[in-house]
């Protein structure tokens, strides 16, 4: 049991990291979140590795994609008056946070399986190696979808915001 705790507990925030950027949902993320760890105690004696951290981020993928499916199944709509209070609106404020919020978004539009292999080689900073293990697809379709995916998501963030005029200037940030 200390074997289990010593290699599992150090991986929650990276656990919550990534359920959040897949699932864009606090609370949904926080569920996925448990019902993996339920699903780490519950297994421990038959995981494979020694190294616990491809095998619990499968568990998480896994368990964030059926509830993404689920979701598209049952649609997505909300009536406005059951939204969280901040939520269609975003508060004004430095140009960092803007582009910081505008790349959440850019990411958000990716697909999936482009999302989710971004997510778990930048943010979690895994190797293409145990990224591959955690999707179960080759190491190759790892780097051609890391590619595929930051070049959509430079596109996005270069292109037009889909809700500004076209009459008055669009300013953009080049560095």
């Amino acid at each position: 049991m200390s074997d289990l705790l010593s290699q599992v507990e150090p991986m929650i925030p990276a656990l919550r990291r990534y359920a959040h950027g897949l699932l864009r949902n606090p609370e949904t993320a926080d569920d996925i979140v448990q019902d993996c760890l339920e699903k780490v105690v519950s297994n421990w004696s038959r995981r494979r590795d020694e190294n616990a951290r491809s095998w619990v981020f499968t568990i998480l993928h896994n368990l964030a994609i059926n509830r993404i499916r689920q979701g598209a199944r049952r649609s997505g709509m909300v009536p406005l008056d059951d939204m969280p209070e901040g939520t269609a609106s975003i508060a004004a404020g430095q140009e960092d946070m803007l582009f910081g919020q505008d790349v959440l978004a850019a990411i958000e539009r990716l697909p999936p399986d482009h999302r989710s292999i971004l997510l778990l080689v930048t943010v979690e900073d895994l190797s293409y190696a145990e990224a591959a293990t955690i999707l179960s697809i080759p190491v190759g379709t790892v780097m051609s979808r890391l590619a595929r995916a930051r070049e959509q998501l430079r596109t996005i963030l270069e292109s037009k915001p889909v809700g500004t005029s076209t009459s008055g200037p669009y300013i953009r940030r080049v560095k």
